[in-house]
């Protein structure tokens, strides 16, 4: 090696074929880290329009299920303490709703059910979504979420029917909004 460069016989030395199997090794944990975390990024993106897919499909099934309990229980009356189609109260009508067309498990009073899932804003209000109202000073009134502004509940004037969230009556009242699904 007479004639080469200092330089160049360092890079010859490190020319070995361990440190070549060493660099192929390294190089190849490098890019399938690279593919790993680019494979992520792609997954999460395919599986956001899945997942809005599915809570769109949710929410009509909710809808239908609530669109189906008003055409069963419109008209009956508002009974403070009732729980059964002769007459109810807003949160019993709630609790059966729940149990018997979406599934799902409520405490039997209105401050109990207040304290169920997640809270929503007011302008993030789905189907199914648990509305609650200040009646009084301390009285709330319960009903369910439909949709374009309209929730089905046990009035206390006209029994089980469909009221608008902005009509000035439960605009005023309007306390929370929580989300069980």
């Amino acid at each position: 090696m007479v004639g080469f460069s200092t330089r160049y016989k360092q890079r010859l030395q490190m020319c070995t074929p361990g440190n070549i199997v060493l660099f192929y090794q390294k190089f190849a944990l490098l890019l399938l880290t690279v593919i790993l975390l680019s494979s992520c990024g792609v997954a999460n993106q395919q599986r956001a329009p899945q997942q809005s897919a599915t809570d769109s499909g949710q929410r009509s099934s909710i809808l239908g299920a609530l669109e189906e309990a008003h055409r069963e229980w419109q008209g009956t009356p508002y009974i403070l303490g009732g729980s059964g189609i002769n007459g109810v109260d807003c949160s019993s009508f709630t609790q059966i709703i729940f149990r018997d067309y979406l599934g799902k498990t409520l405490p039997r009073n209105t401050r109990a059910q207040l304290q169920e899932g997640n809270s929503v804003r007011r302008n993030q209000i789905q189907p199914g979504d648990l509305i609650f109202f200040r009646t009084g000073r301390d009285l709330l009134h319960v009903g369910i979420a439909m949709e374009n502004g309209r929730f089905l509940h046990a009035s206390v004037s006209s029994g089980v029917m469909i009221s608008r969230l902005d009509q000035n009556y439960w605009a005023s009242r309007y306390l929370a909004t929580r989300r069980l699904f």
